[in-house]
């Protein structure tokens, strides 16, 4: 095979050893690129014809491979340098050349015909072209062979060698090898690449069957091609236009050539040159990396006429390569790093008149000068140069940043001979002074972003930039508060950092203009007073020393203060505030509630986190856009975030809270809540507070003794199981809700003193059974079913049995049509007769009645609309009742009470009474007002009983005469004040 004009196909497979499995990654980058530029061709040594397969498969096997060549760089070095060799015909791929393979291939295809006629006769009208395998363009049966074409093996080329169909012959002329040329395969025995999905044998087939219909096409527009391959990188559209003809055409369109990235890539001068002059229209080129970058420009800059942008890296760049940049007229950007410039002992020049956008960052060079007219961003980055020389008139942006060997007048000079700058970055340029500053601010009037960090020769003192809007000044050891003065001068100024200001001690500004301040690590900082109706960004961290913050702004959303230790002094005025974060703030006081509550300065807040801080009570109750709040660990003792309608997500951990009020928290959700000393819980009106929540709460603050649950609505009987946590309950609260089993309550809840139970609209006589026939709850001394639906029966057992109960309250209850207290229930028509089973709850219950008197002090039977009738006779040993309430019970006709102990009786718009009898010797207030029924008979009657009265209200009660108030006094000596509408 002769040098140069082709190349050993290797097998990529196997395990290749030495150098060539070294390089073979780069080698098969290098021919991958190759194939871009339409190299064609291809060769294959001499094959002999096997007997076709009876499915119409075949394979091949190449035994002469020397795998120690494989994915060598030698062979892929050969294509780069390799002259152009004519296109691969398949009748030399399948017969080999010369005359002899052309006779004996003549041979073998006529015998190959035979066979497959047999065949034919044999299978009588079985057709094989429907039988034809349909493959794709990287189908298994047409790209075994060329998979190894591509510089890379597919994976079924090891299926090869399991077949004996088609086999080379031994010897090194059986090598696989072929060509890469720049010829298209137009001859006219060629057959076309868009057809190498044939079958062999149809290849082979001198006539008979039309190869159209044999032909297997991967049908793709040009149109539809080209949008796909746009999302191809260069390596991936070397592969695709290895696949067939049309893929080779529409990957080599110059749209996806327009920018060559060879970073880090291993290419020939040849071949780069060969690539540049056929995409003449690049505009970018990438060489970062790239061996002899510079040899590579300077000989293809003839054709890079159209280059816009060039990025070079490493290696050695001389004069004569940014010399050269002048053959390219439109070049606008030119980026180069970490690269070495010039000789070392003479001045780097560059001079371009176009270019705007010149990079030269982490260079080495002695001497730079840059004359560039139309020059408007320049960075030297962390270049190493002792002297710069700019002539760059219209230049806007300047980086020196990290140009340590740059001096102060360098710097200097370079700066002032820009009049247009409006941007300088110098920061750890540790040479530069104040009186540098002043003189750029002089010469430079329009500059507006300055970055002067780690200088710690200046103190920006006096120094007077009118235009500046971004200053940063971040490690400048001479920074102190008396610079602070010259800051405020920058009227426009919007962003500020004061980062690692060892000596600033406090910041004091009032910019109209100022959006964001960073003040992070001042160890001596201890005030600041920030005022700008802008201001939207505040970082401060890490200032152990702060005491007072005082901010106004109508922009800031979110304030984070965290781990300032010292801070005790918190204003602000900041109406759109939303997220407020003093974590770890532990110097806080309680006069905080007074900015985050509802009439401070954060009406808006939603978030606020308070974790690890010192606080003993914070009230914020009221916060109607308060949405997550955070404790987490505090020293809180209590806690009220009653009626923040929005609060949704609440997270608490306090060891020392003990009263926490949540009530009006309609939306809370999500509550985690650790505090193990908690007495006290009010999440009334919490509708979504879930049954994990209250499991979660009950397990974490086993002393809770008050639990307020009123319209939660969402506790079920899940819930209330947890209550067995609570061994030290005495008030639980269930008004409003769902509830129709209390069995949790009675079975764990053993010192529970107060059940409130009010507007329970699901619960069921039986669902109070346990308390007046199973003696449940024996600590209970108050009961309010108010607006309930408990029933008649129910009511008047509670009242004979539950003797330990102290206050009732049956307000509002519609089933309530009489009371009458002390008779037998058990002998009522209107118990069951079987409403006991046999010597059980009966017994038990009237053990329970006797066992003690009733010790009730107080009945509330406000606004029960159907009961008529109230009777307690002194049988009933209600020794201790003293106030009875039956105000608003329209209906109500007779009242016939004795109760030696009765002090409070309010009967006030039983607009229907007309039978008072009464038996209470220490009866002080009597409240009657509006009862129009009542005659005055009646009521001097009822007076003659109660030798202690004090208080009659007889007010809007047509029937009674007051105007003789020595009549009504005859008959109760002790009657002080009479409330009547009759009296002036």
């Amino acid at each position: 095979m002769a040098d140069g004009g082709k190349m050993k196909g290797v097998e990529g497979s196997g395990e290749g050893t030495g150098h060539g499995e070294d390089m073979d990654e780069e080698a098969r980058e290098e021919l991958e690129l190759a194939l871009s530029l339409g190299r064609r061709g291809w060769h294959l040594p001499p094959v002999p014809v096997p007997p076709p397969a009876p499915a119409l498969r075949w394979s091949m096997v190449f035994p002469a491979w020397d795998p120690d060549a494989a994915g060598s760089s030698r062979a892929a070095e050969s294509v780069w340098d390799s002259p152009p060799v004519p296109p691969l015909r398949f009748r030399d791929m399948w017969r080999g050349g010369g005359a002899d393979a052309d006779a004996g291939g003549a041979r073998e295809a006529e015998e190959h015909n035979n066979v497959e006629e047999e065949e034919g006769s044999e299978d009588g009208d079985r057709d094989l072209q429907n039988k034809r395998p349909k493959v794709g363009a990287f189908g298994e049966e047409s790209s075994g062979v060329n998979a190894s074409f591509f510089g890379y093996e597919a994976p079924h080329l090891h299926a090869f060698a399991e077949h004996d169909h088609l086999k080379l012959s031994h010897g090194p002329e059986n090598e696989l090898d072929f060509g890469l040329s720049l010829i298209s395969n137009d001859g006219g025995n060629d057959i076309p690449r868009e057809t190498n999905s044939h079958g062999v044998c149809d290849v082979e087939r001198s006539g008979g069957t039309n190869a159209e219909d044999l032909e297997i096409r991967m049908d793709l527009s040009d149109d539809l091609l080209h949008l796909i391959f746009s999302f191809l990188c260069q390596k991936d559209l070397c592969r695709a236009g290895a696949a067939c003809k049309q893929w080779q055409s529409a990957s080599m369109h110059e749209d996806f050539w327009k920018y060559l990235k060879f970073e880090n890539t291993r290419i020939s001068l040849q071949n780069f040159v060969n690539i540049c002059h056929r995409y003449q229209n690049v505009t970018n080129l990438n060489l970062s990396g790239v061996l002899s970058a510079e040899s590579l420009v300077i000989e293809a800059i003839t054709f890079l006429r159209h280059l816009k942008t060039l990025i070079m890296g490493k290696g050695q760049l001389g004069e004569t390569f940014f010399q050269a940049l002048a053959e390219c007229p439109l070049l606008n950007t030119l980026t180069v790093s970490d690269a070495s410039l010039g000789s070392g002992i003479q001045e780097v020049t560059v001079n371009h008149d176009g270019l705007h956008e010149l990079q030269i960052v982490k260079c080495r060079a002695l001497r730079v000068s840059i004359r560039c007219h139309q020059l408007r961003i320049l960075s030297l980055r962390r270049t190493g140069m002792a002297h710069v020389s700019l002539n760059c008139p219209q230049l806007l942006e300047l980086d020196f940043q990290s140009c340590h060997k740059l001096s102060d007048t360098a710097i200097r000079q370079a700066a002032t001979a820009c009049p247009l700058l409006a941007s300088l970055d110098m920061s750890s340029c540790s040479c530069v002074t104040d009186e540098t500053l002043r003189e750029i601010a002089n010469a430079c009037q329009n500059l507006s972003v300055l970055d002067a960090s780690n200088c710690p020769n200046i103190s920006f003192e006096s120094v007077k930039l009118p235009m500046l809007v971004d200053l940063r000044l971040s490690s400048c050891e001479g920074i102190t508060s008396a610079s602070m003065g010259a800051v405020c001068f920058s009227r426009i100024l919007e962003a500020l950092q004061l980062d690692n200001c060892s000596l600033l001690t406090s910041v004091s500004l009032d910019l109209p203009h100022l959006k964001n301040i960073s003040l992070v690590h001042l160890r001596k900082f201890a005030d600041l007073n920030l005022r700008s109706p802008v201001l939207s960004y505040i970082k401060v961290s890490r200032c152990s020393a702060l005491r007072c913050v005082t901010i106004t702004s109508n922009a800031l959303k979110k304030l984070v203060l965290q781990k300032q230790e010292s801070l005790c002094n918190l204003s602000l005025q900041c109406h759109n505030l939303i997220d407020v974060d003093l974590s770890d703030c532990e110097s806080l006081t309680n006069e905080i509630c007074k900015v985050l509550s509802d009439g401070g300065g954060c009406p808006m807040l939603r978030s606020l986190i308070l974790d690890n801080c010192e606080l003993q009570v914070v009230i914020l109750d009221g916060c109607d856009h308060l949405e997550r709040a955070s404790f987490c660990p505090v020293g809180l003792e209590s806690l009220n975030l009653g009626i923040c309608p929005k609060l949704s997500v609440l997270r608490i951990e306090a060891p020392n809270m003990s009263i926490l009020e949540l009530k009006g928290c309609g939306v809370l959700s999500e509550a985690s809540i650790n505090c193990p000393c908690l007495i006290s819980l009010d999440a009334s009106f919490c509708r979504q507070f879930m049954d994990d929540s209250l499991s979660q709460t009950a397990e974490a603050c086993p002393l809770i003794e008050h639990l307020i649950l009123s319209s939660c609505l969402s506790i079920d009987v899940r819930g209330l199981s947890s209550l067995h946590c609570l061994q030290k309950l005495a008030l639980l609260d269930l008004s409003y809700t769902f509830l129709m089993n209390l069995k949790p309550v009675f079975d764990s809840c053993l010192q529970l003193k107060v059940l409130k139970l009010s507007a329970c609209k699901y619960l069921s006589d039986s669902s109070l059974e346990p308390l007046y026939r199973e003696g449940a709850l024996p600590m209970l001394v108050e009961l309010d079913l108010s607006y309930s639906s408990i029933g008649q029966t129910a009511i008047e057992e509670l009242l004979a049995c539950c003797t330990n109960l102290v206050n009732v309250n049956l307000n509002g209850c519609t089933n309530l049509h009489e009371l009458v207290c002390g008779s037998d229930y058990c002998r009522s028509g209107d118990m069951p007769i079987d409403a006991f089973p046999p010597d059980s709850a009966p017994d038990k219950t009237k053990e329970i009645r006797e066992s003690s008197d009733c010790q009730l002090e107080v009945l509330n039977c406000t606004g029960c609309p159907n009961i008529k009738k109230v009777v307690i006779p002194s049988t009933a040993n209600y020794l201790n009742l003293s106030k009875i309430n039956l105000n608003l019970s329209a209906n109500l006709k007779e009242v016939d009470l004795k109760c030696s102990n009765l002090y409070n009786l309010n009967l006030s718009n039983c607009n229907s009474l007309e039978i008072l009898k009464l038996d209470c010797p220490r009866l002080a207030n009597l409240q009657l007002l509006a009862c129009t029924m009542l005659q005055e008979d009646e009521l001097k009657s009822a007076l003659s009983f109660c030798g202690a009265l004090e208080i009659l209200n007889v007010h809007s009660c047509p029937q009674i005469n007051t105007l003789d108030f020595g009549r009504l006094q005859a008959v109760c000596p002790t009657l002080k004040r009479i409330q009547s509408s009759l009296i002036a």
